[in-house]
């Protein structure tokens, strides 16, 4: 595994991971987006074909990191899980065992519409809109932010949802579509955790940030 980049946000470091995870280190917290838990297995119960073992993948893509950055506290932005329960969640629960230490906060996405009993005994504490962290804001979809009160509005907000992509361009018409993190001065959207999932391309403007994601490889791109 290649070495994350550091980026300083208000004063305080994050560590972008080609493993499409951003570490906080003042507060050893890990922040991801849209891992879609249960999404092939929802796909799969819906005829549509996709490959075995992909949500599988991702999870023990989560622990590892977990266990590189030792981390107390995971925050996920959002789509944590995508569908109704299925068998790829009971594999979480029974993983979630062996991390009881672990702090976990949700902020809810439009695909977690899991009953309230499954979030307790995932011990997962549930933010309905939006949560804070000290001078940061997390929510979903930055189109929430038309509901934001003034001084939330002050704050540097992470959000998923978008599943950021970057297009590159090469010589001969060919070009390359990957994840990326995306910073602006205002706001971060992170990339989606889930590999199985497309992607949304957006296009850096004066003063913003993308870091692309090829395999192991980070790319800086103002």
């Amino acid at each position: 595994m290649k070495n994350p980049l550091p980026h300083i946000i208000r004063g305080q470091t994050f560590w972008v991971s080609p493993q499409r995870v951003l570490y906080w280190e003042e507060e050893n917290t890990m922040l991801i987006a849209d891992l879609h838990l249960g999404k092939s297995g929802h796909f799969r119960k819906a005829g549509i074909p996709v490959p075995q073992g992909s949500q599988k993948a991702d999870l023990q893509r989560l622990i590892a990191q977990l266990y590189f950055y030792k981390a107390d506290r995971l925050i996920i932005a959002g789509d944590f899980t995508h569908s109704a329960a299925n068998k790829e969640l009971d594999l979480f629960l029974r993983w979630r065992r062996d991390f009881s230490g672990l702090q976990i906060d949700l902020v809810k996405g439009n695909h977690d519409i899991l009953a309230d009993d499954w979030y307790t005994e995932a011990n997962i504490r549930v933010h309905t809109h939006t949560m804070r962290a000290g001078p940061f804001l997390i929510l979903h979809d930055l189109k929430d932010q038309r509901k934001l009160s003034d001084e939330d509005k002050k704050l540097y907000q992470f959000a998923g949802h978008l599943h950021p992509g970057v297009l590159l361009k090469g010589l001969a018409r060919q070009s390359m579509k990957l994840p990326c993190f995306y910073f602006t001065l205002q706001y971060g959207i992170l990339p989606a955790f889930s590999r199985f999932t497309g992607q949304y391309i957006v296009k850096p403007g004066k003063d913003e940030l993308v870091f692309a994601i090829a395999g192991d490889e980070l790319t800086p791109l103002h």
